[in-house]
This record gives C-alpha cells, sequence and structure tokens, in this order.
C-alpha cells in the first residue's frame, strides 16, 4: 500500500494560487484573457486561480484533453489531443493552465497547436515544475512551485487516476 507524505500544504498552496491570480490580474489588466485547462490534472488549479484574478478581468475558460502516458508513471513520449477547445484563439489573450511542467513535450506540443490559431497573446501557467527533468526547451511565465524529482499527487494530481481530490500535494512513497 502506498504512503502519502505531504510536501506542499493546502494553506500554501491557496496562498501560491493567490500570489499567481495577482500576478495575472496585473499583466493583464484591461483585457479579457481566456484559461485554458489541460484535462484532467488542470481542473482544480484552474478553478482555484480563475476565483483569485480580478473580477474586474474579462475571464473566460476552456478545457483542452491530451494524453501522453504509457504507464501509470511514465510518459510514452507520444501526445495525442483527446478533446479540443469550444472556441476560436484568434485574437483572444490565452493562458494555459498545467498541473505540471515535467518533461516539457506536453506543454510545447499545446503551444505549437495553440499558436498557430492565432492568439494576441499565449502564457503557460504550471503548478508544479520539475526542471531537471525537461526534454524540451520550455519554460511557464507563471509556476506554483519548482518540485523535486518526485512522483506527486493531489489537488488534480493523479497515480491512475486516484488522488486528484486531495487538497494537499503529497508523494507517494511505495
Amino acid at each position: 500500500m502506498a504512503h502519502l507524505e505531504v510536501l506542499i500544504p493546502r494553506e500554501r498552496i491557496a496562498q501560491r494560487v493567490a500570489e499567481l491570480g495577482a500576478e495575472i490580474s496585473r499583466d493583464f489588466a484591461g483585457h479579457a484573457v481566456l484559461l485554458v485547462g489541460v484535462l484532467k490534472g488542470a481542473a482544480i488549479f484552474l478553478c482555484d486561480l480563475a476565483r483569485t484574478i480580478d473580477p474586474a478581468l474579462d475571464v473566460r475558460m476552456d478545457f483542452i484533453g491530451v494524453s501522453s502516458y504509457g504507464t501509470a508513471k511514465t510518459s510514452s513520449g507520444e501526445v495525442q489531443l483527446t478533446k479540443d477547445l469550444s472556441e476560436p484563439l484568434a485574437g483572444v489573450h490565452v493562458i494555459l493552465v498545467e498541473d505540471i511542467l515535467d518533461t516539457g513535450v506536453t506543454l510545447h506540443f499545446l503551444k505549437q497547436l495553440l499558436l498557430a490559431r492565432q492568439p494576441a497573446s499565449l502564457k503557460l501557467a504550471a503548478l508544479l515544475q520539475k526542471p531537471n527533468r525537461r526534454k524540451v526547451a520550455i519554460q511557464a511565465d507563471y509556476v506554483g512551485f519548482t518540485f523535486p524529482d518526485e512522483f506527486a499527487v493531489g489537488y488534480g494530481l493523479d497515480h491512475a487516476e486516484r488522488y486528484r481530490n486531495l487538497p494537499d500535494i503529497c508523494i507517494v512513497r511505495e
């Protein structure tokens, strides 16, 4: 049975998400913004982030789905689109919201896909990043936490679809 060790408690997550929301509010003051969440992992982060952005900003949300996992903990290296966006991006300020920036393969794929749709701007937000695992040169514009090379669950992150509902970010110990 797996043992879960809390690495980032819910209070620290809430504080950091609010800080990111304040940054986005400043950066996009006077503009409409579309938050695009990468399913399923970014859904909780996206919703909490949206609530911390200044209500004066016109914020809309959409979701995109991709798959790149071969087994429960390893990426296949191939990214496949499983759900596309509901609306066009041309001329829209877009923030792509991801749960974790790990190898960079998925975010690079999505960045290229979305840039081809000619948004007014495209920024990347990641709750967690693991820079030591990067295979593709890509950086997030908004980063919640830099994370050690450990397998994380909770706050939307999963292990075989389990643990997404945990309020803290935890490390799985076997």
